[in-house]
């Protein structure tokens, strides 16, 4: 069977993040090294750096099923590749998956869609594999691609996926969902990483920051096979406030960033998230980073009740903990999450627009500004909290007048969609 595995381009107003960052896509590298095993032709098309269009590759590849993989915001890409596929061969499968699959598969539900996929191995089903086992990615289909895959400052990054799921509970997420948390081994987990030949490596967990012991196995084994990495990976703020002997450990073998979930600037916030952790272990894992000259990329939520104060008091928390890089994320009740229903009757962007739930669109109406006045605090907030003269600097100095200018380009670019917000009100 000759198979498409396809990574949809964002809608066009979705506000995505490809002008700053554009990571490997690893779920289909995984997938094709199972369906290459087992006898199937594969090749991997990455549509959001492709300049060529989807029929392109339909007729030169002339493939018997396509894959589409993508999350919540790429529902109506995805349909609008199936019904493309179709209109060019009606006998083409078209499989779509994703983790927004695996929770809610009847968001997918359309007649050019011949198979929804809530798992790998589902697909495996549809091509007729008799060898599901899975297998190191295959990191050579995409391989053209490669000079574009980034992270920020990490140029030409690859990813690692080390384990699947999360442990903890958090009502903002819907991990716990797809997955229950299961570790790979770490000796599979080398081999990988040994086949590697980038650099810059994002390890992808949703939180590989976890067993202190694992990760300390993991230093020792980095340590015994000589690899030289430079390691971005998420990790909760308690762990890190916790273990600042095994942060030190991580330094040394090559962590360079981590991505905290920060989430809000007061206790009342956090528990109802049901963050399980303190303000107290935000500013601790912030000072411990610090310390160990790791990168923080702070991720937080913007409450849907605040008003002016609430932005004003989130910027003095940044300021306060000294945060170069922040991620703004309004609130967005996720489904398969408690808070959806919850505020199903609020919405203020229509569940079916799909291609606005980005975490980034305000999707709940505002309880004491105008969509208008909330994303300007928005906009006001990151220039006055991280775009500081002083932090410009600090960007020059550690990653280059070139590189810094890139990202500032790139973040110009999302400010000015969030620009169009504010203006419009909408």
């Amino acid at each position: 069977m000759r198979i498409l595995l396809l990574r949809p381009r964002p809608h066009r107003r979705t506000i995505g993040l490809q002008s700053v960052m554009i990571c490997e896509p690893l779920e289909l590298m995984q997938l094709s090294a199972v369906l290459q095993a087992n006898g199937h032709i594969v090749t991997i098309v990455d549509m959001i750096v492709e300049r060529k269009p989807l029929s392109c590759f339909l007729r030169s590849f002339a493939p018997d099923l396509v894959g589409i993989t993508g999350y919540i915001s790429h529902i109506g890409v995805m349909k609008g590749y199936a019904r493309t596929i179709k209109r060019h061969n009606p006998a083409v499968l078209v499989a779509v998956g994703g983790v927004h699959a695996a929770v809610c598969p009847a968001d997918f539900t359309d007649p050019h869609i011949d198979y929804i996929c809530q798992s790998a191995r589902q697909l495996y089903e549809v091509t007729g594999c008799t060898d599901p086992s899975e297998r190191l990615p295959d990191r050579a289909l995409p391989e053209r691609y490669a000079r574009k895959y980034n992270y920020l400052f990490a140029k030409r990054c690859a990813l690692i996926k080390m384990s699947q799921g999360c442990p903890y509970n958090c009502r903002f997420c819907f991990c716990k969902e797809i997955s229950p948390y299961i570790a790979r081994d770490l000796d599979d987990c080398i081999a990988e990483l040994q086949q590697i030949p980038q650099t810059e490596v994002y390890i992808v967990d949703d939180d590989f920051l976890f067993n202190r012991h694992r990760l300390l196995a993991f230093c020792d084994k980095v340590e015994q096979h000589q690899l030289k990495k430079r390691f971005l990976v998420y990790g909760r703020a308690d762990f890190i406030a916790a273990n600042e002997d095994v942060i030190a450990k991580l330094a040394a073998i090559g962590l360079s960033g981590v991505i905290v979930g920060i989430e809000a600037a007061s206790q009342d916030e956090l528990d109802d998230y049901q963050k399980r952790s303190s303000l107290s272990d935000n500013e601790r894992a912030v000072r411990v980073l610090q310390a160990h000259r790791i990168e923080c990329y702070a991720t937080l939520i913007l409450g849907v009740d605040w008003d002016k104060q609430d932005f004003r008091r989130l910027r003095d928390y940044i300021k306060h903990l000294g945060l170069v890089f922040v991620n703004l994320q309004p609130f967005t009740p996720m489904p398969g999450t408690p808070y959806f229903e919850q505020y199903r009757e609020a919405l203020l962007i229509p569940y079916e627009q799909h291609e606005k739930w980005d975490m980034a669109h305000l999707v709940v109406r505002p309880g004491k500004l105008s969509v208008r006045q909330y994303y300007w605090q928005i906009i006001k907030l990151y220039y006055q909290s991280t775009l500081t003269p002083a932090h410009v600097r600090y960007m020059f100095r550690r990653y280059g007048v070139k590189h810094t200018l890139q990202l500032s380009v790139g973040a110009a670019h999302i400010t000015w969609q969030y620009l169009k917000k504010a203006i419009r009100g909408t």
